[in-house]
């Protein structure tokens, strides 16, 4: 799977990284039941995911997750995601992203604005202050 694609799945679908998703309250003594199937496209959620809030309460488990907000390699870091030079390269490419020198500041923020926009994009609701 692809960088985005990754980044997606945590933010999207709540795979692991301490993403709380909604629980229907069950009946003292109930069996749960099985999750309902998931539909075949997984490029886009099905309601518009508030990617901020989701962000939120996933650093709220992981004491503030540092600077998510303007930080790509933070953001990596929260979604538990590879951080490192050669990941965050490999997703400037998967993003067309050829902002500064590899690893600049320059780089990572153009970064972060670009998975934001592409969050959006494939229905995340991102507000404009994470976009540009």
């Amino acid at each position: 799977m692809s960088i985005f694609g990754s980044i997606m799945n945590k933010i999207f679908h709540g795979s692991g990284s301490g993403a709380v998703s909604p629980q229907p309250t069950s009946v003292s003594g109930a069996r749960p039941s099985a999750p309902p199937p998931s539909s075949t496209s997984t490029s886009t959620p099905s309601e518009a995911v508030d990617v901020a809030a989701v962000l939120t309460q996933i650093a709220s488990h992981k004491s503030g997750g540092g600077n998510w907000k303007t930080s790509v390699v933070d953001l990596l870091k929260l979604l538990d995601l590879d951080s490192s030079l050669d990941a965050r390269k490999q997703l400037a490419n998967e993003l067309n992203v050829h902002a500064g020198a590899d690893g600049s500041a320059e780089q990572n923020i153009a970064l972060h604005k670009a998975v934001m926009r592409k969050l959006a994009e494939n229905g995340g609701k991102v507000p404009d202050s994470l976009k540009s």
